[in-house]
């Protein structure tokens, strides 16, 4: 499929005074195993990057975590100097230990230092969208983000920062985030079968805060995977792209950050979040979740 026949599903969303496309890439999978050293097939990685923005991607989201430094590095290769359009979104919060962990760091010098390694890793002078990632690898957790989500607010205020956001937090606190500084997204853990953001998502959306979900086939059941493969059958589909095209459907303020490393597989998950779904399947699919 070349890429001039693919249109991008769900067309724009405003993030502050970003307008980037609804369907993003993230870029987490272009490094090694367990998101640690280089891609096995560098060339593959940087050809992957410039068919996302090629096919029209505007929002690619990445950290200096993921390698560490390697997708930045391989953003830059691939993108820099970044077309005019393009928005890069990062997260600070956690850093990467010798076991391929995810060791919280967000103390004010922790940020501070991750927020100029991004900058640094990216060749940019100012990031355009900057998420607190709180919580563990567990989920979120409680406890006020006030010393952290204060730190990224005064880089901000020294033009390092555009916007902010929050990840992996809390309904709490997101609403913490939002009494101390405007946030213009929240990047959650949220798919057919992990609805505890429904009400969060609505109200965001009725706010114009974006919603940006990972793991859309993460923690399925048995039961859950076979009622959603049950459906793609039907549907003549697969199981990613109807998963992609519900979240579409869901709401307008939900973001897709799907990642590859495959431009083929990249397609495939263009292709199918555009995907139609009829009342009758939105109500089937919406019970998976239930």
């Amino acid at each position: 499929m070349s890429t001039s026949s693919l249109t991008l599903p769900g067309g724009n969303w405003t993030l502050g005074d970003l307008t980037v496309t609804r369907f993003g890439y993230g870029a987490m999978q272009l490094a090694g195993p367990w998101v640690m050293g280089p891609p096995a097939d560098r060339q593959g990685a940087l050809a992957v990057l410039r068919a996302a923005v090629d096919l029209g991607i505007t929002h690619i989201d990445t950290s200096y975590a993921y390698g560490p430094r390697i997708t930045n590095e391989l953003i830059r290769e691939a993108l820099h100097p970044y077309p005019e359009a393009l928005h890069l979104v990062t997260k600070v919060g956690a850093t990467r230990d010798e076991q391929g962990g995810w060791p919280t760091a967000r103390r004010p010098e922790d940020l501070r230092r991750q927020v100029h390694d991004n900058l640094e890793s990216l060749r940019l002078d100012v990031l355009d969208l900057v998420n607190l990632r709180l919580g563990n690898a567990e989920g979120p957790q409680p406890g006020s983000l006030a010393e952290a989500f204060e730190t990224l607010v005064d880089l901000q205020q020294q033009g390092l920062i555009r916007h902010l956001g929050v990840s992996n937090a809390t309904e709490e606190q997101v609403s913490e985030a939002r009494s101390i500084a405007p946030i213009v997204c929240v990047q959650n853990m949220y798919n057919l079968a992990h609805r505890n953001d429904d009400k969060l998502v609505d109200r965001l959306a009725t706010d114009g805060v974006a919603y940006v979900p990972f793991f859309p086939l993460g923690g399925f059941s048995p039961l859950q995977s076979s009622a959603l493969s049950a459906v793609a059958a039907r549907l003549r589909s697969t199981p990613m792209s109807v998963a992609l095209a519900w979240l579409l459907h869901r709401s307008p303020n939900i973001l897709l950050i799907p990642g590859t490393s495959s431009t083929a597989h990249l397609r495939e998950n263009i292709a199918g979040a555009g995907l139609s779904l009829s009342q009758a399947d939105l109500t089937e699919l919406d019970n998976i979740g239930r």
